[in-house]
């Protein structure tokens, strides 16, 4: 069922009047938001069903059904070009190569990691929700269990989309990385919760459970 987004902006409104926090705290809190946001320089074209891997020094990338089309940039504003860049980079610099899948039958990002893991011949993959949220997922493990989670898409920045790059890769190749360094803030759900259930609604309005993942082509523009 489809919800009015006129109505979920209205009441996101009402959230985001009744938080009590400043012009001046928020203008500060907002800044490092404002410096990573630029254009989406990024094309996606689909190329049909996606094949399973059958190499095992590769990483799947599964993306979310909003990713790179209908929405371009995650909750604070990192365009997905630079999101795919840093997560391509890390997977190259450890010595393997990436393909990417979109993932219509969901827009759970432990789903969409654990499809991608199913699709990469390493059997590792990782899921990208559109707003940022990341899992690096083994396709032996239960969909709900993962490798490494990183829950706050808020907290997310460019340097730890290439460190999740780099251990998704090291876990491809048999190895045990430390796990990738998040930041903890306990105020960054509260503060973005409205927000976050707006995109994922969006997204979440995209998915077509009879579609299969499909061939992605990403250009850089």
């Amino acid at each position: 069922m489809q919800m009015d987004e006129a109505k979920i902006r209205a009441i996101i409104e009402k959230v985001l009047a009744g938080t009590a926090v400043s012009e001046a705290t928020a203008a500060t809190q907002a800044a490092p938001a404002k410096a990573a946001s630029a254009a989406c320089n990024l094309k996606i074209t689909e190329a049909g069903d996606a094949p399973k891997g059958t190499t095992p020094n590769e990483v799947v990338i599964g993306i979310g059904p909003a990713f790179g089309t209908r929405q371009t940039e995650t909750i604070i504003h990192i365009p997905h070009d630079q999101v795919l860049r840093e997560v391509m980079a890390g997977i190259e610099e450890e010595g393997l190569t990436y393909r990417v899948i979109k993932v219509y039958e969901t827009s759970d990002v432990s789903f969409i990691a654990h499809k991608a893991a199913e699709y990469s011949g390493s059997g590792v993959g990782i899921g990208i929700q559109s707003k940022g949220t990341t899992v690096i997922h083994q396709k032996d493990l239960a969909p709900l269990t993962n490798l490494e989670l990183f829950p706050q898409a808020p907290l997310i920045d460019l340097e730890t989309y290439r460190q999740i790059g780099k251990n998704a890769a090291k876990y491809a190749k048999g190895e045990s990385p430390t796990p990738v360094t998040v930041r903890n803030d306990q105020m960054a759900r509260p503060k973005y919760q409205a927000i976050s259930a707006l995109l994922h609604i969006k997204e979440t309005e995209l998915t077509d459970r009879n579609k299969k993942p499909q061939a992605v082509q990403v250009q850089f523009l």
